[in-house]
């Protein structure tokens, strides 16, 4: 399912217009984001956990040339199932 599947499930499910579940749908992503950019944690009961992790500045390898490289420190996002939707999918 991609996004316009969604959106089309949505409006299916909600009766609501499809420019109005366009809007809505991009709202709630564009909230789980802003929230995750202040470093807040998302919390839907019975669905799951967005939050963010942070990740240690750390050296690698170059894959072409073997020369080691310097990873820059950075955020990442990250997503922990709730029991809801964890029983919904076994």
């Amino acid at each position: 399912m991609n996004k316009n599947d969604l959106i089309v499930a949505v409006a299916t499910a909600s009766g609501l217009a499809r420019n109005d579940t366009v809007k809505a749908v991009e709202g709630v992503f564009e909230s789980i984001s802003a929230a995750l950019k202040k470093g807040d944690e998302v919390r839907l009961v019975g669905f799951g956990t967005f939050s963010v992790a942070k990740r240690k500045a750390s050296t690698g390898r170059n894959p072409r040339t073997g020369e080691p490289m310097k990873i820059k420190a950075s955020s990442q996002p990250k997503f922990k199932a709730g029991k809801g939707l964890k029983d919904a999918v076994n």
